[in-house]
């Protein structure tokens, strides 16, 4: 129901602009179950607007969670590990909190264990700062030097607490002069922990955790066995509900892992049994992280 009306007001509302596109889908999804229905969406009023469906804190806490999954993934990036590679933690820092549905987004859409949200995540990062010489040069020209050695010297994270409290690192150059330096005057890097990933966005801080277990790792070779028999499916023009027998041969770690993961493999993949001693049907080489296997696909009758 929240979708056909979201779509329906959707087409209402583009309904002058795309007329011939918003009535096919109003005579698909509207007349064709509700014969009382106006006979086309250009006979239709306007929608209006109703207060009492908005709902703010869900808007803000879903805004919040698009900025986590969108550094997320940027740190994901960053740590080139791939998507279906599970991660175990991710500590974020935001100005909401977030728990429940909304930290089930974010695992979900990032493909990881567990979220942790924080107050501080400085034990993770740490902050440099060099001078925009830009807007420096021209202000405190003569203690450019000073500037730029204090700022290499300087606490990083007791820096960035300052200049969030204040708005401006201050400090006095040895000739007296009083030194003030906003964010504009400033470029600030993030410094990365060794096997962690930070990225960092207005008031949003997100630290991926890349340490790796053997759990972790073989679940990551479990989700590629999983593509890679789902995309031979697909090549082999099987219907998505038709069963199948997978077969494979290789790699004995593949094969290990295979037989470790093969309820979870056999339910997403729609197989009733995995051979590891004979190939049917049809069949292609693969090279999954690194390892040499040959998998065959069978549509059971």
């Amino acid at each position: 129901m929240t979708l056909y009306t979201a779509l329906l007001n959707a087409s209402l509302c583009a309904a002058p602009f795309i007329p011939f596109m918003t009535e096919e889908i109003y005579q698909n999804m509207v007349r064709s179950v509700d014969k009382s229905a106006k006979e086309s969406i250009h006979l239709c009023d306007f929608p209006k607007e109703d207060e009492s469906m908005i709902d703010r804190d869900l808007e803000q806490s879903m805004d919040e969670v698009l900025d986590v999954v969108i550094l997320g993934r940027a740190a994901r990036n960053a740590s080139g590990l791939k998507n279906r590679q599970p991660i175990g933690r991710m500590f974020v820092k935001a100005e909401r909190p977030l728990d429940g549905i909304y930290v089930d987004i974010i695992k979900d859409e990032l493909n990881l264990k567990s979220v942790e949200m924080r107050d501080d995540v400085r034990e993770f990062t740490s902050y440099t700062f060099k001078p925009q010489l830009k807007t420096v040069g021209p202000k405190y020209g003569k203690n450019l030097g000073f500037i730029k050695q204090y700022l290499t010297d300087i606490n990083g994270n007791e820096a960035m607490n300052e200049l969030n409290d204040k708005g401006v690192l201050s400090f006095a150059a040895p000739d007296g002069t009083q030194i003030e330096l906003g964010r504009d005057d400033l470029l600030i890097d993030v410094s990365k922990q060794g096997g962690y990933v930070t990225e960092e966005d207005r008031n949003v801080t997100v630290v991926l955790d890349t340490n790796l277990t053997e759990e972790l790792i073989n679940e990551g070779f479990m989700r590629e066995i999983i593509s890679k028999v789902q995309t031979m499916r697909k090549e082999a023009g099987f219907e998505v509900m038709d069963h199948i027998a997978i077969g494979m041969t290789g790699s004995d770690r593949i094969t290990g892992i295979a037989d470790m993961f093969r309820e979870t493999i056999c339910h997403d993949c729609m197989a009733d049994e995995i051979s590891f001693s004979e190939l049917r049907g049809y069949r292609k080489e693969w090279d999954i992280n690194g390892e040499k296997v040959e998998l065959s696909v069978e549509k059971l009758v």
